[in-house]
């Protein structure tokens, strides 16, 4: 027999290698059981002109096809270009970028705003320059997935605190050993449509000497004074410790984001936050369309009280049939179902009947309960509310009713 020496390398059994395709049959596998849970996410492409009524997106002010929204794109687009054609610190940044952060931030009640291209990328940023190893980052359990992510990425020590408990924030800050502290939450939360203790939050914040960071992307064209949003209606609007983030996307119908907040804040941003610095600027025709509809709203403000007494009138006439109605403070409406097979199976249904309505299911849901979600369009008509409740309440499932 012979010998190797303790300088040559082992013999390995020869074995073939895989298919290259075999490398992801792991998806298949996690795919099954997402489908088994009832979790499966499709893509279905919608037309230009479609009979359905939406209450599944978030256009809360109904803006997105305004012809003053849609010729304001059209005009940003033929006079800039497509596209924004770089990093905003490059090339990217227009007359109309900043024209349109002067006059979110004066709508707003804040110093300065610095536009992003989603509102995704402006809450990264917002978190990850405004934090570092040393800062302790209180963020609410119900906090939407962007807030999540940015927390994830920011250098700081995360504490979950428990949903809308600015007692439990104060407890965090008051045992923290951290140099700083933000305590991050949304304005109103996307699931169900409650608005958080900004006031509360913020005592608890001053008290411990922590900043706090509101994400206002559903509150922004809804509430406060003509729509100009949560921080406004909790009279924090300027407030020297605080800072906003908003979208352009819901309320004002167009697409981008944006950080809100005292000069200095926006500098630091301007100057070290990743997904401003190495991200394009945003479309010259998303930032015409959402500077239209900012001019738009404040040219009539009663927009912002109607998007809240539809959301109202769902919320009454959907318990008043019968079920489990969320209590709106903004725009949204939720209405609870049996479980998540029963939720895509009830909003199919409904679409079928000529009504598009959100469906939300776990993991999107932090309480684990599923959902229709409603947009409560500030346009839509008493009838067409009619007609909404008269859907969705003789679709609904065994189980959906409160009785």
């Amino acid at each position: 027999m012979a010998h190797r020496t303790a300088s040559e390398p082992p013999v390995l059994a020869s074995t073939a290698a895989p298919a290259p395709g075999a490398v992801f049959d792991w998806l298949d596998e996690t795919a099954d059981l997402r489908a088994r849970a009832g979790l499966t996410r499709t893509l279905r492409s919608r037309p230009a002109e479609d009979a359905v009524l939406d209450l599944a997106g978030n256009d809360y002010l109904g803006l997105t096809r305004h012809p003053v929204v849609t010729r304001a794109a059209a005009d940003a687009a033929l006079r800039w270009g497509g596209g924004a054609t770089g990093s905003r610190l490059v090339t990217g940044t227009t007359a109309l970028h900043t024209e349109l952060e002067g006059e979110l931030a004066e709508f707003c009640g804040v110093e300065a705003a610095l536009v992003f291209s989603s509102g995704y990328t402006a809450n990264l940023a917002a978190l990850t320059a405004l934090s570092d190893p040393d800062t302790l980052i209180v963020s609410d359990a119900y906090n939407h997935a962007s807030l999540i992510d940015g927390c994830r990425l920011a250098r700081g020590d995360v504490h979950r605190a428990p949903h809308s408990d600015p007692d439990a924030v104060r407890s965090a800050l008051a045992g923290r050993t951290h140099r700083r502290a933000l305590v991050v939450t949304d304005s109103v939360f996307s699931v169900d449509g409650n608005a958080a203790p900004l006031a509360g939050h913020s005592a608890a914040a001053r008290a411990h000497g922590a900043a706090l960071l509101v994400d206002d992307a559903h509150g922004l064209g809804v509430l406060g004074p003509g729509g100009a949003g949560a921080l406004a209606a909790a009279g924090l609007a300027g407030a020297p410790d605080t800072v906003a983030t908003v979208t352009l996307s819901k309320s004002l119908g167009s697409q981008g984001g944006a950080v809100l907040g005292p000069r200095r804040v926006i500098r630091h941003l301007t100057e070290t936050a990743r997904t401003f610095i190495f991200d394009t600027g945003l479309a010259p025709a998303a930032a015409g369309a959402a500077l239209g509809a900012l001019r738009l709203l404040r040219a009539e403000p009663h927009r912002a009280e109607r998007a809240r007494e539809v959301a109202r009138s769902l919320a009454d006439r959907l318990t008043a049939a019968g079920l489990h109605a969320s209590d709106p403070d903004a725009a949204v409406v939720s209405v609870r179902a049996p479980g998540p097979e029963a939720a895509v199976a009830w909003a199919a249904d409904c679409r079928r009947a000529g009504l598009a309505v959100g469906c939300f299911r776990p993991p999107s849901v932090p309480d684990g309960i599923s959902r229709l979600r409603l947009t409560a369009r500030g346009d839509l008509t008493d009838a067409q509310i009619t007609d909404a409740v008269r859907i969705i309440a003789s679709l609904a499932p065994v189980g959906a009713h409160t009785a």
